[in-house]
This record gives C-alpha cells, structure tokens and sequence, in this order.
C-alpha cells in the first residue's frame, strides 16, 4: 500500500473492523502519514475561499456547507490525496474489502472534495443518489477522511449510519484529524452529520471521494433516485412542517410565474 498510508490494513479492515449488517462500513484512525495529513489541514483552504471557489448549500436539510469539486482548484497536498483515492492500488483495495469487482473512481467528484460545514450547518439523514446518468454509473461506496484537530464533542458535526427506517442509530463518529469513515452506498445506507455547533473560527473539514461501477449492483430495483432524504426520530413533526414550508414556497413559484405570463 502506497507509504503516504499509515493504517490501512486490508486484511485487518476486513477481519477485525468491517461491520457487514445491515450494510457493510468501518472507519479507521490515522488514515494517513501523519505529515501528509498535517500538510493537508495547513494548505486547506478557508471557508471564505471555498465560498468562492466552490458550491454553496444554505437549505434546511442542507446548510452553511460549501463544496469544492474542481480539483483544479486543490492545494497540491489535496492534489495528492485525490490522486491517492482515485489511484488503482486504492480503487483495489476497496474493491477487495467490498468484494465489489470493477470499481471505479469519478474523475470529475460529483458531490465530493473538499468540504467544510461552518457553525449552524448539518447534513441531515438521507440516502445518496444511486445512479450517475450523465456517466452511466451506479454509485457503490463513499469514502470520507477529516481533517479536524482538537475537535471537542460538544462541536457536534458527528458523522452517523442509521438503519433503513431510521429508527436505530448504528454509528455516531467525532469528526477527528485523520479518521477515515468508508461505507457501501445502497437504499437501506442512510447517513448523515449532525447540528455543527463550533466557534466561528472553526470548521469542520473533510474529503469525500466517491466510487462508482459500470453494471448495477445485483439486488438493483431498476429505479433511479437522487438523494433521499428521511427525519431522525426527534425530526418527524419538524419534517413535516417544513416539507409544508417548501411545499408552500413552490406553489407560490409558479403562481407568480403564472400571472407574469399572463
């Protein structure tokens, strides 16, 4: 395994730390070198620059994230890592580890990259999008590697795996420097981050690398979806109102669509 990893024992993943059930995951600590991977928190960019050079999501479900998927646009360290994860000796590896043949890397980051989630942000519990049309692709596993020192748990931002009706919380994991969270994306594998609740000079910082295969995974329904998102069970009357919120907001859209082209 390339030397800018320093824990990703293949065998050891896939004896001691893989969880098959309900849907295989496992996260490891000290992913990478460790001077690898403070040469990637010092040349990460801030959340004002990221702000600028990548895609910002302020809804409910979704908020005060920004995400860059250029790798352009990567700091050189960054470059590195997103070669690292796209390279074959890791696609392999993951390939090995989920016994899914023929994985493949997406060049272009649909979704992934840098991200950073400022105070006030979350990601709430969804499913992702199974299917890339543009790409032919059918997504299969997600890989996340955080870059957050001295990250204290009243922070938030806890990464979780939750059971298919979300109802049962299967992982809950601090966002720490160099963890490594990896899990097999499928209708049932509903994840999410919590509230961020960090002081306003600190972010929450990650890298998300997504892989793909060419064929559809052999318990495939044949329906394409994006991304699913369900309430935690605290969330349900919330959920409700807010979906009558959103509701309300596109109706009024196409009103006033209707009348001006009247």
């Amino acid at each position: 395994m390339n030397l800018l990893f320093n824990n990703f024992d293949v065998k050891k993943i896939k004896t001691e730390k893989l969880i098959k059930e309900p849907f295989p995951y496992f996260y490891v600590d000290g992913f990478l070198d460790v001077n690898f991977a403070e040469k990637i928190l010092e040349t990460f960019p801030s959340f004002e620059e990221s702000l600028i050079q990548g895609k910002n999501f302020n809804a409910y479900k979704e908020k005060n994230k920004t995400q860059i998927t250029d790798s352009n646009l990567f700091p050189e360290p960054i470059k590195k890592l997103n070669n690292i994860l796209s390279s074959d000796e890791f696609v392999n590896a993951l390939s090995e580890i989920f016994e899914i043949p023929d994985l493949i890397a997406d060049p272009e980051l649909v979704g992934g990259g840098i991200h950073q989630t400022s105070n006030g942000g979350k990601l709430d519990v969804h499913v992702d999008f199974n299917y890339m049309k543009k790409n032919g692709l059918y997504r299969r596993i997600n890989v996340l590697v955080y870059f957050n020192k001295d990250w204290l748990e009243s922070y938030g931002g806890f990464f979780e795996l939750w059971d298919e009706n979300v109802e049962n919380r299967l992982l809950s994991c601090k966002p720490d420097f160099n963890r490594m969270c990896c899990f097999l994306t499928n209708e049932i594998s509903f994840h999410g981050v919590t509230e961020v609740k960090c002081p306003e000079n600190i972010t929450r910082r990650s890298y998300a690398a997504y892989y793909y295969t060419k064929l559809p995974p052999n318990n495939w329904s044949g329906s394409h979806h994006s991304t699913i998102f369900k309430p935690r069970p605290n969330e349900r009357y919330l959920y409700l109102f807010y979906n009558a919120v959103e509701k309300f907001k596109t109706t009024m859209k196409s009103l006033k669509k209707i009348i001006k082209n009247k």
